[in-house]
């Protein structure tokens, strides 16, 4: 089935980009949202990604981002796919991927299996499909409140794009979940910090090394 590919999200200095890929990470997030403790300016974001070496992909994460903001982020920083966060609808996912030439990845919170449909519409226009835990009513962040949903409701599950599992996954439990839901593709960021945006390498490298089932 190949080796499962761990996106780690949220990193903020050099350090963290490099300790990433040492242990061998496949995606790297950057946050663009104000009211994440792992929010980055562009030119944070810039300085960062146009270190990262070709055959690592570099993530912009935005939520509900205008046209106007995702110009600049993709003007000035080296990117190879956008991952929309927000509510955007299947034919605002199509129109960011047109304008800009960029895969995209769709997050879909899930907390139960009444979420579940609505995956459809979007794997008709995004490349992939993120699946992580719908964030509790009156959140102030849409993802990477360290909560997990219930990987049995996606157990077995098949879809017709690339998908990732993200959502309250840490070194000690993402085997469990990857081998209850089949997942080829996981993302994790508060799971492996020490606080609030905060990377830990040591957590990081153990995190890597458990996805390795």
């Amino acid at each position: 089935m190949g080796a499962v590919r761990v996106k780690i999200c949220g990193l903020r200095t050099a350090v963290d980009v490099s300790a990433a890929v040492a242990a061998g990470a496949r995606y790297l997030g950057f946050v663009f949202f104000p009211k994440s403790p792992r929010h980055l300016d562009i030119q944070q974001a810039r300085d960062l990604a146009i270190e990262v070496a070709p055959g690592v992909a570099k993530v912009a994460l935005v939520v509900n981002a205008t046209d106007a903001e995702l110009d600049a982020i993709c003007a000035a920083v080296p990117l190879d796919m956008l991952q929309l966060h927000g509510s955007e609808s299947p034919a605002r996912v199509a129109e960011i991927r047109a304008r800009y030439g960029l895969p995209v990845m769709k997050a879909v919170g899930v907390a139960e299996a009444g979420d579940l449909p609505k995956i459809a519409g979007y794997e008709a226009v995004a490349d992939q499909i993120l699946l992580d835990a719908k964030a509790p009513k009156g959140a102030a962040l849409p993802g990477g409140n360290g909560l997990a949903f219930d990987w049995r409701l996606i157990a077995d599950r098949q879809w017709t794009k690339p998908w990732m599992l993200a959502g309250g996954l840490t070194p000690e439990n993402v085997a469990e979940a990857i081998r209850l839901t089949g997942a080829r593709q996981v993302d994790v960021s508060s799971g492996v910090e020490s606080a609030p945006g905060v990377k830990d390498a040591d957590l990081i490298r153990a995190f890597l090394n458990a996805a390795r089932v």
